[in-house]
């Protein structure tokens, strides 16, 4: 099953994003594992988290809500 919002240039863009930053984590040094790495992991899967949530969303207001955190 296909969503509406996988249709969707900025959230495939989003994903993307999101798989090359995990990739890229993968060679930082130990060090930073649970710091700087944890808050790129969430600030990546954010993106397009929130893309998703605002499509779910019946209101345009709401949606543009969620659009603008996923910004």
């Amino acid at each position: 099953m296909i969503y509406s919002f996988e249709k969707l240039k900025a959230w495939q863009e989003a994903r993307n994003l999101a798989k090359d930053i995990y990739m890229l984590i993968n060679k930082f040094p130990k060090v930073e594992q649970f710091a700087l790495c944890d808050q790129m992991r969430r600030a990546a899967i954010s993106i397009p988290s929130n893309i998703a949530e605002g499509n779910a969303r019946t209101s345009s207001k709401e949606r543009i809500h969620f659009l603008e955190f996923a910004y």
